[in-house]
């Protein structure tokens, strides 16, 4: 198995992204990229500790690449917007890939390069690639939101289309359980 740690906005709307994915065992939601240690949401949530909101995915390597996880982040957020995604707004809604080595880190390089050039978006991805310093699980309450809180209006409005949206993006990617989704 193999780890893997975004950032691409609030954590309960990227969380189902990758939890339906082939080859991701899985996800916890948290924090990563601050200077507080064990930071609360509170904490995160005051812009004072320089956390991101992130996910750290464990993969089998095998049945899913880094490189594919790449594409999934890339599609499934807006990197061109400087700590914000939607109305999320704050450092720690950022875009950021926190590599775990070397390849990891040259991947991303290339991959970030790749599709900023490809004119996807029409602005320049200002998405961070930086060491994962240290990773913080978040609160129970954080983890498997969407699976737990689907039918909130905030997951009906926000998360629920970015989980179509990968489906129909990625369908050879979903887990079966989740392609009827």
């Amino acid at each position: 198995m193999e780890t893997a740690t975004f950032g691409s906005g609030c954590f309960w709307c990227t969380e189902a992204i990758f939890q339906r994915l082939k080859g991701v065992e899985k996800v916890e939601s948290g924090y990563a990229g601050g200077n507080v240690e064990k930071p609360t949401y509170d904490q995160v949530c005051s812009g004072t500790t320089g956390h991101a909101e992130v996910l750290q995915i464990t993969f089998d390597p095998e049945k899913i690449t880094y490189s594919e996880l790449l594409d999934v982040f890339w599609a499934t957020h807006d990197p061109t917007t400087l700590n914000r995604q939607g109305n999320d707004v704050g450092t720690q809604y950022r875009s950021v890939i926190f590599y775990h080595n070397e390849e990891q880190k040259n991947l991303a390089e290339k991959s970030k390069k790749e599709v900023d050039s490809s004119g996807v978006f029409q602005d320049p991805i200002v998405t961070q690639i930086d060491p994962l310093p240290d990773f913080y699980v978040a609160e129970n309450y954080h983890q498997n939101y969407f699976n737990r809180n689907g039918q909130q209006p905030y997951c009906n409005y926000l998360i629920k289309p970015k989980v179509e949206k990968l489906g129909k993006a990625f369908r050879e990617r979903i887990k079966p359980e989740y392609s009827a989704n």
